[in-house]
């Protein structure tokens, strides 16, 4: 019998993770398809979005559910924001959006050049 211990993954994060991840986050991210979340009365949550249909493939024309552990995971990991509500008696409905995180541009350092080098080199 083989141990579980000499075959532990040595990344802390499952590829299939990871995988389902970039797929909700690609579908999230095009302005063609907007996501919705839709908490119902009882807690149930559903998040999905409406495929159209294409003519060309014939498919599409139909509600598609995304899955919810996933979207929860990466509302959890604030990967993924919520718009403002819209609330029926029977339901609660937000768009979700994936989150903006502003990363501050990487500025590689650079040594000052003295005035004579500078000069030289414009003079060049």
């Amino acid at each position: 019998m083989v141990s579980p211990v000499l075959y532990q993954s040595r990344s802390r994060s499952d590829p299939f993770e990871a995988a389902a991840d970039a797929g909700v986050l690609r579908v999230m991210s095009d302005s063609r398809t907007p996501v919705f979340l839709t908490v119902h009365a009882r807690g149930r949550r559903r998040y999905g979005y409406w495929q159209p249909y294409d003519h060309i493939a014939d498919r599409g024309g139909c509600y598609v559910a995304l899955p919810t552990p996933v979207c929860d995971r990466l509302y959890s990991q604030g990967r993924i924001t919520l718009g403002d509500p819209l609330v029926d008696p029977g339901k609660t409905t937000y768009r979700v959006w994936p989150a903006n995180d502003p990363v501050a541009p990487v500025r590689i350092p650079v040594a000052p050049l003295p005035a004579v080098a500078a000069a030289q080199t414009l003079a060049a």
